[in-house]
């Protein structure tokens, strides 16, 4: 069985963090918790999801574990600031018209780790 890497491709997963950080860094009430490089924070979540979703351990080989729950600490992530960062991601993956189940089967593994972040 192949991992949403594998069916999302490393191409269109580029593509997808960037359009979700067009719209966070744009048109989002969350922008604010995103003020360091734009470019390094791209990167980041690049290469984080590349391994959260089965591919190589390429931000763990770059920068470590990826501790989540102690780098977002600075961040005061509430209940809001969480449900408006799943509906940017949603905006994305929709913008991306994933073939099939694709979609949907990929939004669904946001949540959890969403959720995993508040703290506050």
């Amino acid at each position: 069985m192949k991992t949403l890497y594998e069916l999302i491709g490393a191409e269109r997963l580029e593509e997808l963090v960037n359009r979700f950080y067009d719209i966070v860094f744009n048109d989002s009430s969350i922008s604010h918790l995103f003020d360091s490089e734009k470019s390094l924070i791209r990167e980041k979540q690049y290469l984080f999801l590349t391994q959260f979703l089965g591919g190589p351990l390429v931000y763990s080989e770059k920068y470590g574990h990826p501790k989540l729950k102690m780098r977002h600490l600075p961040h005061q992530i509430g209940e809001a600031e969480k449900n408006e960062w799943l509906r940017c991601m949603k905006i994305a993956i929709d913008s991306m018209r994933f073939e099939g189940d694709l979609g949907n089967d990929l939004y669904n593994v946001f949540p959890k780790v969403a959720e995993h972040m508040r703290n506050k």
